[in-house]
């Protein structure tokens, strides 16, 4: 495909506090031959990168998900109780890979072994200039309803463990409503046999060496 120009002819700040609001003005090169007139387009970029994780026992067949609540929901007048895969903000001095590990035991209070990139992408990059990357990771199952988060930080986070089956369904059922959750789950309905298998291997070729 071929690769559009485009030019930023102005940028102002809207807002600016814990998260910033900018508006662009900015022209584009059309596909029909050249160039759009000056439109304007206004992002929320103050949020940085996030990494989010999908974990998942293998030996016990089960996935590892939370409930907390959301204010996007809540704004738009929907239950803001939402059941969702571990994430959070990637920090300056962080990979994803340890945001993932570190938001794993603080959210869900599992030790995370084994990480799987699955993919990355802009969740709403109409007007959002957030970036996520998705993992899989391999964890022992705490106790479904164990209570995680940070106080100072207004978490209040329940596990939620349910057999992969029952995991799956609520794909199915349209019970996820965030993309992280719908992304993840799609993908590990396609995979799950697959990487129980590899996992479950791994681990029984180490105890034999």
């Amino acid at each position: 495909m071929a690769k559009k120009k485009f030019e930023i002819i102005h940028r102002e700040a809207l807002f600016q506090g814990y998260f910033r609001v900018d508006k662009f003005h900015v022209r584009q090169e059309l596909y029909a031959g050249g160039w759009s007139d000056v439109f304007s387009r206004e992002v929320f970029e103050g949020a940085r990168n996030a990494a989010a994780v999908l974990l998942f026992d293998p030996h016990q067949d089960k996935v590892i998900l939370i409930e907390e609540f959301r204010a996007g929901p809540m704004a738009k007048g929907d239950d803001p109780f939402l059941i969702e895969v571990v994430a959070g903000v990637i920090s300056s001095d962080e990979t994803p890979e340890v945001t993932a590990r570190r938001e794993s035991l603080e959210e869900a209070g599992c030790e995370v072994t084994d990480l799987q990139k699955i993919a990355s992408y802009y969740p709403s990059p109409g007007c959002v200039s957030e970036y996520t990357i998705l993992f899989v990771g391999r964890a022992k199952a705490p106790e479904d309803g164990s209570i995680y988060g940070l106080p100072h930080e207004g978490e209040d986070i329940k596990v939620v463990v349910l057999e992969a089956v029952q995991a799956i369904n609520l794909l199915y059922s349209g019970k996820l409503r965030d993309a992280s959750s719908v992304i993840a789950m799609q993908w590990f309905a396609l995979h799950h046999t697959e990487l129980r298998s590899r996992w479950l291997v791994s681990d029984a070729s180490t105890m034999i060496i």
